[in-house]
């Protein structure tokens, strides 16, 4: 074979494109609307539940935050939301239909995109984030694509699901601590801007509320991430978002929020462009129960502590 040739034969492969961890964690309306039947095909609907039983994508499951996760009704009973032991998570996601060899696509009714990345970052702590994927733009972009919608609830059948592989991807307090300001480490405050900035209070409790933001964190509002669409930000939008941030290639970004929910939709976004993450699950009202940790406040004048 000449080698002129072998360049020609060579040249389709050399010059493809390497994939994005987007295309597999992002779906399009076209996408889904050609593996809707698929048997090995789980969707989720994260949303209202009147909204769901009044019209979901055909063949979907609702899908209550409520299913995977504990949490307290009080503060002294716990924390607002928090991710369950193992074997009842994977009880939670066999109830659901998930089984071994489930293809998963989650996706929200109307506007819930950080419960439905919440939905998605449970899914990959349970280790199956390499077959879960977001519904670009939710049933909204569904239904401008012409599909259709329906009220007919699908039979759910139990899955089979072998025991859970967690990731290590949730981390405590004690570690932000030690690596709010390491180097590699990018601590992001996915909350409203207000509240990092501390003319909005955070916490559970409204008799000792708590101003500003963990020191040494960087502010990505949750609500950045996607356009007026709810379509998710193109990358380079989102690079350049985090790259403001203060957020470089290789960086590990360790994401957190009010309860830990918002903080999924900044670490999912930061999981297509090929960014390690990692979610301070307890957040803001975790670390605003420790009277002793430090809270900067730029709210508060030239000092910014409280």
């Amino acid at each position: 074979m000449t080698s002129a040739l072998l360049a020609l034969l060579l040249a389709p492969v050399l010059s493809a494109p390497a994939p994005s961890p987007r295309d597999g964690l992002v779906v399009s309306a076209a996408w889904l609307a050609q593996h809707l039947k698929d048997p090995d095909l789980v969707l989720l609907h994260v949303g209202d539940k009147a909204e769901y039983d009044a019209a979901h994508i055909p063949g979907a499951r609702f899908l209550s935050l409520r299913d995977i996760s504990v949490s307290g009704s009080a503060p002294s009973e716990g924390l607002t939301l928090e991710l369950p032991p193992e074997g009842a998570l994977r009880e939670s996601l066999a109830a659901l239909g998930v089984s071994d060899g489930s293809r998963i696509v989650v996706y929200f009714g109307k506007d819930w995109v950080s419960p439905t990345t919440r939905a998605i970052f449970t899914l990959d702590y349970a280790g199956l984030g390499d077959r879960t994927s977001l519904l670009d733009g939710g049933q909204p972009a569904w239904v401008r694509a012409g599909q259709p919608v329906t009220a007919a609830v699908p039979e759910t059948r139990p899955g089979t699901l072998s025991p859970l592989r967690i990731r290590k991807t949730v981390v405590t307090a004690e570690f932000v601590r030690e690596h709010a300001k390491a180097l590699g480490h990018v601590l992001i405050d996915a909350r409203d801007a207000a509240f990092y900035a501390g003319t909005r209070s955070g916490g559970r409790r409204p008799d000792a509320p708590k101003f500003g933001h963990i020191p040494g964190a960087r502010s990505v509002p949750f609500s950045d991430i996607a356009d007026e669409t709810l379509l998710l930000r193109s990358p380079e939008d989102l690079e350049a978002r985090f790259a403001r941030a203060g957020v470089k290639p290789g960086d590990t970004i360790v994401t957190y929020c009010h309860i830990g929910q918002q903080a999924t939709a900044v670490l999912f976004a930061a999981r297509t462009l090929g960014f390690k993450t990692l979610l301070y699950d307890g957040s803001f009202e975790d670390w605003a129960n420790h009277a002793d940790y430090p809270i900067e406040n730029p709210a508060a004048g030239p000092s910014g502590k409280k």
